[in-house]
């Protein structure tokens, strides 16, 4: 009986030794397939971030004429804003794959892109025209596309989600003189209006409708002037270009779409803009606070 129980027990060791040794090569087992699983996650998001595009756009700097001296700072400043408003429309149309109409990248990631690179190309050739010969057809350069695996496409087959951009020409530094372009500014002057009334009620889509800034400033002082006047002009020009693009895109988007796609872009422009006026007069006398509580706009059905 003595003699038994030795043997018993290295039974009973290697049975308990066999076990342990099936549970840890299970664990191993679970172990990869729960490391490969997280793997193939991570890849396929990389593949989803991946095929999102990049908007691609024409480059400005090498289109330029000799810059003066005197604008080679304004000029490099908008230059660097280009860069910046690219980087953000890129950046929001991975933020927003998958959300959205058919239409929505170009209407609410392309099309504000290119409104404001038209701004910021506009103050580019009046910075140069200033002391040289102004560039002309620059404006052509506004346009930027959504390129996909190297293919170049409009934007209207990828979805984009309800949210559209912001920050306009605050980058380009409130030293920074704005004005409109002939056309915007006789677009401006055709009755835009700082109420936003293009005669667009009868379409029932509506029209935006913006607090009055002229009002609201303080004696302008007379080396402020044409600055001043410049950036009303360029507040106009906004109204109608929101009002048009309410027009171009009923019936598409969301929810959301106006708010997102059209007022929000046209707020951040706003801004801006209302913040030149203020660094203007600022220059000579006190600088007026609190414009940029006159930079948001509603829409009036």
């Amino acid at each position: 009986m003595s003699r038994a129980l030795p043997k018993y027990n290295k039974r009973r060791v290697a049975l308990i030794g066999g076990a342990a040794a099936v549970v840890l090569s299970g664990a191993v087992i679970a172990g990869s397939a729960l490391a490969g699983e997280t793997s193939k996650s991570s890849a396929t998001s990389a593949r989803t971030l991946a095929d999102t595009g990049t908007i691609a756009c024409p480059d400005v700097k090498s289109q330029l004429p000799t810059v003066p001296a005197s604008a080679q700072a304004e000029v490099d400043r908008n230059l660097a804003l280009l860069d910046t408003q690219i980087a953000e429309a890129n950046k929001r149309l991975v933020d927003t794959v998958g959300q959205g109409g058919a239409n929505f990248v170009q209407n609410a990631i392309l099309g504000p892109l290119a409104d404001k690179r038209k701004s910021t190309i506009d103050r580019i050739a009046i910075s140069i025209g200033r002391t040289a010969e102004k560039p002309q057809g620059l404006d052509a350069l506004a346009e930027c596309a959504l390129s996909t695996d190297g293919a170049v496409g409009t934007g209207d087959e990828a979805g984009a989600g309800d949210e559209a951009g912001t920050g306009e020409e605050a980058g380009a530094g409130e030293e920074a003189t704005a004005a409109p372009s002939a056309t915007a500014t006789d677009a401006a002057g055709d009755g835009a209006g700082e109420a936003g009334d293009t005669g667009d009620d009868a379409t029932g889509v509506g029209t935006i409708s913006c607090p009055d800034v002229a009002s609201q400033l303080p004696a302008i002082p007379a080396t402020a002037q044409a600055e001043v006047d410049r950036n009303l002009a360029l507040l106009d020009t906004q109204i109608a270009e929101a009002n048009k693009r309410l027009v171009d895109t009923v019936g598409q988007g969301g929810a959301n779409f106006v708010q997102n796609a059209i007022l929000g872009p046209l707020e951040d422009k706003r801004i801006a803009t209302v913040n030149r006026i203020a660094t203007a007069i600022g220059r000579t006398a006190e600088k007026p606070q609190g414009l940029d509580s006159l930079a948001a706009c509603t829409l009036n059905e």
